[in-house]
């Protein structure tokens, strides 16, 4: 009943069911030491213990009923996280138990902070399900001024076994996961973290050594660089790594001898550079070969190497071996896609006395080519074709249903000049069904041709796509609404209309795709009126630098899709 204390309550002032959770929960908070948060499925906060408020520098009221990704989650910049790219999110959604490592988070004050934080389902006493989340600041476990290093316990090895993985895991870069690995190994377990990786030829190159010192990590460019070849039958420990061999001790006795190869003067100077007296050394292994190899040395520490530290330093490399594996197979794919793409986006024309240029960013998290695209071309007669398309998808299949799609348009086009851009699209549509794999497109088809008056005019059709943008000299800016007709692929048989538009004299015409404007925030008409204010705004910039503003101040930081825009701006009348 409402008004009663619950039982076992004491002398707690008789509360409401609701209220009377909400103190339950602020209790329970309480009595965590570590700074606590409550969210539930929204991901809005409902509970903050003073642990909390203290380190985020936000009091209650500033925390309970916001978003937690939105007011706290950031990038090492300070902008904003994607929601797609948040691990914490996805924890809640999936109601999974998730740790995270030196993340960035904004405090009250708006200073930067980095956080490791674990989160697993949570439903509070009145039955709200969410999610508890602990924040805390990484401890250093070792000072630079120690002699000697603590030993790992079996749950400290777990530990850093398990958070390799995850930050490993969670990046599909080379260096990135090369730094991370550095920075989850030193000075935990080593002064110095060295990696050698071998190329897709066979060379061999330092591509990071890092080193603690006075307390930060810094990276020692003038030791990285490439390295002599590796030697066949050499016994030195860094060249039998390199040929997959099992992990080693080393230390400066171990090469100060006669040198056998370039690579073993390379690691003479290595440690009478770094002052390291005893080094691990592991091979970085793939899932067919071999990557490369990790030396972590001890040079503050006094305490050496021993056998019984190689498992863990196996497994370590392990782990590396898999996620560089990914990495160079998503470098290489995407180096297959960058390539692609050049070939599918087609070369600007010349027309006279305009100028034109193009601009293609691909989705964040895919392959660097998608379904956007945009055309120009010459067409039989005095007149020029421009197109903006974009085929569902972001990836190498959008990208192959795109190419089918703008090379018919070419031929429709080129084989119909006198035709209505609605007639070739009609055309389209009908191919697109029977002989193209695309699900759905949408795209603008316009025909540019030169009046008596010395006035540019654009006859085009409009086929479920974002409307055309038109930006004349004096800073006005509107939408060309007219002939808006249905996308292709539907199977919808319905006339499309045409529009004719005159072009004033120094008028920009943008052409543009949905990821220009599109958010999982805002409505597609905010995503349009930002457009128009800032394309206003930016009316007698030179149409290069038109072009990458408005890609830099309007694209959402938030939206994850490709992006393609064409534009266009006529000359003065005087000029004609």
């Amino acid at each position: 009943m409402d008004g009663l204390a619950a039982p076992g309550t004491g002398d707690r002032p008789m509360l409401g069911q609701q209220e009377l959770s909400g103190v339950l929960l602020r209790e329970a908070l309480e009595n965590v030491a570590a700074s606590a948060i409550v969210v539930d499925d929204d991901g809005l906060i409902v509970a903050a213990n003073s642990a909390a408020q203290r380190l985020l520098g936000r009091a209650a009221a500033q925390l309970i009923g916001h978003d937690s990704h939105d007011l706290l989650h950031r990038n090492k910049h300070g902008h904003s996280v994607p929601r797609t790219r948040c691990d914490i999110r996805n924890a809640l959604l999936t109601r999974a138990t998730r740790h995270g490592n030196a993340e960035w988070f904004v405090r009250g004050d708006g200073v930067l902070v980095q956080l490791s934080w674990l989160i697993t389902p949570y439903t509070t006493a009145a039955g709200v399900t969410g999610a508890l989340a602990l924040l805390y600041e990484q401890e250093k476990t070792y000072k630079s001024d120690d002699r000697h290093s603590a030993p790992l316990t079996e749950l400290d090895r777990l530990a850093l076994l398990a958070e390799t993985t995850t930050q490993l895991t969670s990046t599909l870069d080379v260096d990135e996961a090369l730094h991370r690995l550095a920075a989850l190994t030193v000075p935990r377990l080593a002064d110095w973290a060295v990696f050698d990786l071998l190329t897709e030829h066979d060379e061999v190159r330092r591509v990071l050594v890092m080193e603690y010192k006075d307390g930060i990590l810094i990276e020692r460019e003038d030791l990285q660089g490439p390295m002599p070849p590796v030697p066949s039958q050499s016994p030195m420990p860094l060249s039998r790594a390199l040929r997959g061999a099992a992990s080693s001790l080393a230390g400066p006795a171990t090469y100060q001898g006669p040198p056998d190869s370039g690579i073993a003067v390379e690691q003479q100077r290595l440690f009478t550079e770094t002052g390291m007296h005893s080094a691990a050394i592991a091979p970085i292994r793939g899932l067919r070969d071999v990557l490369g190899a990790l030396t972590l040395g001890r040079a503050q520490r006094h305490d050496p190497f021993t056998p019984s530290d190689l498992p863990l330093l196996e497994d370590l490399t392990r782990r590396t071996g898999l996620a560089l594996d990914n990495a160079r197979l998503y470098q290489r794919q995407r180096k297959v896609a960058e390539t692609m793409q050049r070939h599918l986006l087609p070369q600007l024309p010349s027309l006279p006395g305009l100028e034109m240029a193009a601009r293609y960013l691909p989705a964040p998290d895919a392959s660097s080519v998608g379904g956007d695209w945009y055309d120009a071309f010459a067409l039989a007669g005095p007149a020029h074709a421009l197109a903006i398309g974009d085929v569902v998808g972001h990836d190498l299949d959008a990208a192959a249903g795109m190419a089918q799609v703008r090379n018919m348009l070419r031929a429709f086009a080129w084989s119909h000049p006198q035709a209505a851009p609605s007639d070739i699209v009609t055309r389209l549509d009908e191919a697109v069904m029977h002989i193209a794999e695309v699900p759905m497109a949408t795209m603008i088809l316009g025909r540019l041709t030169l009046g008596e008056d010395a006035l540019w005019r654009l006859h085009w059709t409009n086929a479920g796509h974002p409307p055309p943008l038109l930006v004349t000299h004096d800073g006005q800016a509107g939408y060309l609404d007219e002939a808006h007709g249905i996308l292709l692929g539907t199977g919808v048989n319905r006339p499309r209309p045409d529009a004719v538009t005159v072009l004033p004299p120094l008028a920009t015409l943008l052409l543009y795709t949905d990821g220009l404007v599109e958010s999982p925030h805002h409505s597609i008409d905010h995503g349009l009126d930002r457009l128009r204010r800032h394309a206003a705004s930016l009316a007698h910039r030179p149409l290069d630098s038109f072009c990458d503003l408005l890609l830099d101040q309007v694209r959402p930081s938030d939206n994850d899709d490709d992006v393609a825009l064409i534009a266009l701006r006529t000359p003065s009348l005087a000029e004609e």
